[in-house]
């Protein structure tokens, strides 16, 4: 690969996650998705090692580094075979926490922000709503003024890490109808009013808890608010450009590892006494894949450079287009290397103690979070003047 990205210390970094999660992660990979849930434990070894806060502020109890360091975490979390704790350790890491780093007040910080860096509470990103999934301009769930509280009611679905947060990043409507009403504020999930309501089944990401919340006159300080008051739209726009960069890249690493077990598979497998791999219609099509994944890899890395000259105020406006085409590109890409691999399996492709059933049956979850690809390809347009 000619453009590379990664220095020296960028590699010893990699080397260290990988170390980690091949030995605490991939091993209980099948055993995490049977249960349901992983142990809450996990969250503090990665806290202790200093990957729930690699590009926090120093002021904060993080690492202070570059994007890249997020690339390489999120490259290298595949190899666990379990997105559900991809998703529940990047949600914590870059969804939920990074906006309270940017904005919050110092005693936000020192409540949520501090101890979800080092894993000793686990964090939520509340967005997300029965009638408003990626339209986030019609929330519903509110939040009234009362003296120096707010009172909020509503709910919201598909939250990751719902069933056990011990604070949520949460979106609420603080005005008027529309994107000029919405607030961001910092909920404990202490409080009296807030539940559980249902622990999602899903398709896919099972060791993740996703949930539908309650808020039932649920009363907080208006002290945590975070930002200004209805102008939380805009902050989670902004803050959506690092969950679908994260997505994008981890499709295009999901990949790349599905392509290189699906090889490996196919240098041992034989049928009609040769290896299945050596077959011309796997060989081409292998290739077609390794094409596509290295076209992917460029979009993210092109959109990671931009993305990360915005965070260090080299740019103006983030680079949303990019990312959205990182994301849409890789995500569509992955349905379809992920199928190729499961059915070049055979059989055992159809086995969930195979990695790529499990990664199949994951990978789904691309094109729909953080935007679907067809959002993508509205806002594509929209930038590209269409």
């Amino acid at each position: 690969m000619a453009f590379n990205p990664f220095t020296a210390e960028h590699e010893a970094f990699r080397r260290t996650v990988r170390q980690w999660v091949e030995k605490e992660l991939t091993p209980h990979a099948l055993a995490w998705d049977e249960a349901g849930i992983f142990p809450a434990e996990v969250f503090r070894k990665a806290g202790e090692m200093g990957l729930l806060g690699i590009r926090h502020s120093l002021e904060a109890g993080g690492a202070g580094l570059d994007y890249w360091y997020v690339v390489v975490l999120t490259e290298e979390l595949v190899r666990s075979e379990n997105a559900g704790v991809n998703m529940a350790l990047l949600v914590q890491a870059e969804m939920a926490t990074p906006i309270i780093d940017a904005i919050g007040t110092p005693e936000q910080k020192e409540l949520f922000l501090e101890p979800a860096i080092r894993g000793e509470k686990i964090a939520a990103l509340g967005i997300s709503e029965p009638n408003a999934g990626s339209d986030v301009a019609n929330i519903r769930t509110t939040a009234r003024r009362d003296g120096d509280d707010y009172v909020i009611n509503g709910s919201k679905m598909w939250i990751t890490n719902g069933t056990r947060a011990d604070f949520i990043t949460l979106a609420v409507r603080t005005g008027e109808a529309g994107y000029g009403g919405i607030s961001l504020v910092t909920f404990p999930t202490d409080v009296k009013g807030f539940s559980v309501a249902k622990k999602l089944e899903k398709v896919g990401n099972l060791s993740s808890d996703t949930a539908i919340l309650y808020f039932e006159d649920c009363r907080i300080p208006r002290r945590f608010l975070l930002g200004e008051e209805n102008a939380g739209f805009y902050q989670i726009m902004t803050n959506f450009q690092g969950e679908r960069l994260v997505g994008a890249l981890m499709a295009n690493a999901g990949m790349e590892r599905m392509v290189e077990q699906a090889m490996r598979y196919g240098r041992e497998r034989e049928a009609f006494g040769r290896p299945i791999g050596t077959f011309q219609v796997w060989r081409h099509k292998f290739v077609e894949h390794m094409t596509g994944i290295e076209a992917g890899r460029h979009l993210c890395y092109h959109a990671t450079a931009l993305f990360d000259d915005w965070l260090h105020g080299r740019g103006d406006t983030p680079p949303v287009r990019e990312i959205s085409m990182a994301k849409l590109y890789s995500g569509d890409l992955a349905q379809q290397v992920a199928y190729d691999c499961m059915q070049f399996f055979g059989g055992m492709g159809y086995v969930t103690e195979t990695p790529i059933a499990r990664a199949w049956r994951d990978v789904r979850l691309i094109t729909i979070g953080g935007g679907t690809s067809e959002v993508m390809k509205e806002i594509i347009g929209k930038l590209s003047g269409l």
